[in-house]
């Protein structure tokens, strides 16, 4: 599976999602400065990683949105091809409107490390399907503005939709209904806050997320 690692200045887990998406894939990603227009041809997947793009001025992921490159990821993302963010990457796909809602600043105002159990609410997703639902698996999560808001007809609409993909088993920065994991309405964007891509390997101290990315190249292949 051919995929694409988009770089924005002030990305700092764009080798991360590369090394991930090397070890599940076999093919290394091609690696996409935010300055391009054009995406290579017959992408599986692509993929916005966490960091601080352009340094979170203005609002985490507003600029980053407006980048050329980007236009051509919401076009890519409107024919069918797949698309993740994570972490930074979730907060350019809501200010893309790739997905609704926003995320601001932790309930607690501190930036939270930390491994942290997730619920899987949807397997039946092209990123979940290796799941079962109601799986609680861990991933860690390193963020400041790591709150998903939505007011409440939206959280209604998405919840009886069946997007979201996964939620955090306990409250840990107040995001709206626990949500951590958010899909759109084709099932083929998610935004997730907390990082698949460094819990693949047992030197990680688990391996449950490269079951995402090994369930996604299933279901795609």
């Amino acid at each position: 599976m051919k995929t694409a690692v988009i770089v924005f200045p002030g990305s700092n887990c764009d080798r991360d999602i590369a090394v991930a998406l090397e070890a599940v894939t076999g093919t290394k990603p091609t690696m996409v400065w935010h300055g391009e227009s054009e995406l290579p041809q017959g992408l599986g997947l692509i993929a916005l990683p966490g960091g601080f793009s352009y340094g979170d001025y203005l609002r985490c992921g507003a600029i980053a949105a407006r980048s050329p490159v980007v236009q051509a990821v919401v076009e890519a993302a409107d024919r069918g091809t797949p698309v993740i963010g994570i972490c930074n990457g979730f907060q350019v796909l809501t200010e893309t409107g790739l997905l609704p809602g926003a995320l601001m600043r932790n309930s607690g105002l501190n930036f939270v490390c930390r491994d942290v159990p997730l619920t899987v609410d949807n397997s039946q997703s092209i990123f979940t399907s290796a799941y079962r639902s109601g799986e609680q698996i861990t991933v860690p999560v390193a963020h400041h503005d790591g709150n998903f808001f939505a007011d409440d007809e939206t959280l209604d609409r998405i919840e009886g939709e069946g997007r979201v993909a996964f939620r955090y088993a306990h409250d840990i920065n107040g995001s709206s209904r626990n949500i951590a994991g958010l899909l759109n309405k084709a099932g083929n964007v998610l935004g997730m806050m907390p990082h698949p891509e460094r819990r693949i390997e047992a030197a990680h101290g688990g391996t449950d997320g490269r079951k995402l990315f090994e369930g996604l190249l299933e279901a795609v292949s």
